[in-house]
C-alpha cells in the first residue's frame, strides 16, 4: 500500500466517524502545506465534514490567520509545542469545526538544529468542547516522506480524539 493510500484510508475512517456525529473539521498546517487538507477533500463528499484548511507556513501567518502571539514563537520558536497548541485553538476560533489539528515542524532537508533535527514534529488535536492534546514526533526519511507521515499522524490522531469524545460522559454529544 502506497503512502497516500494508506493516508486515504485513514481519512475514509476519520470522514465517516465525522459524519455519523455531524461534526466538521479543520486543519492548521506549516511543514505539510496543506497536505492534510489535500487528503481530506480528496474524498468525493467531504463538504459534508471538511470545514477549512489554514496554511500557515510562515510565522506572520500564524499570527495574522490563527492569532497565535508574536511572543509565544519567539520564546519558543515555530516548532515547539506551545505554538502548536496555540495553532489548533486559532483554528477552531475561525472555523466552523468541531475539531481540529494543527502541524509545525521541520521537513527538511534544511532547518535542522540539534534541538529540532530535520524529521521534528509537533502534532496538536483539540475539539471545540474540550482539551488540547499535543505531541512531539521525529519522523525519518527525506522531506516527502517526513510530511507524508505527519499526514498520517495527523489523521490517526484525530481518529484517537474521536474515540475519546464517545467514551467520555455524555457520549459523542460532548
Amino acid at each position: 500500500m502506497s503512502d497516500h493510500t494508506a493516508a486515504l484510508t485513514l481519512a475514509q475512517a476519520l470522514a465517516q466517524a465525522l459524519l455519523a456525529r455531524g461534526w466538521r473539521l479543520a486543519t492548521a498546517e506549516s511543514c505539510t502545506g496543506g497536505l492534510i487538507s489535500a487528503t481530506c477533500t480528496d474524498l468525493s463528499g467531504s463538504s459534508a465534514w471538511f470545514d477549512r484548511g489554514f496554511v500557515t507556513y510562515s510565522n506572520e501567518a500564524k499570527q495574522d490567520s490563527l492569532g497565535v502571539p508574536a511572543e509565544l514563537i519567539q520564546a519558543h520558536g515555530a516548532v515547539s509545542e506551545p505554538v502548536a497548541r496555540a495553532m489548533v485553538q486559532g483554528a477552531l476560533r475561525h472555523a466552523l469545526a468541531d475539531v481540529a489539528v494543527a502541524v509545525t515542524g521541520v521537513a527538511g532537508p534544511s532547518g535542522g538544529s540539534p534541538d529540532k533535527p530535520v524529521g521534528t514534529v509537533w502534532l496538536a488535536w483539540g475539539r471545540r468542547d474540550g482539551d488540547v492534546h499535543a505531541e512531539r514526533h521525529w519522523f525519518p526519511g527525506d522531506r516527502s516522506q517526513v510530511r507524508q507521515a505527519t499526514v498520517e499522524q495527523a489523521l490517526r490522531g484525530l481518529l484517537q480524539l474521536l474515540t475519546q469524545a464517545d467514551q467520555a460522559p455524555g457520549g459523542a454529544g460532548g
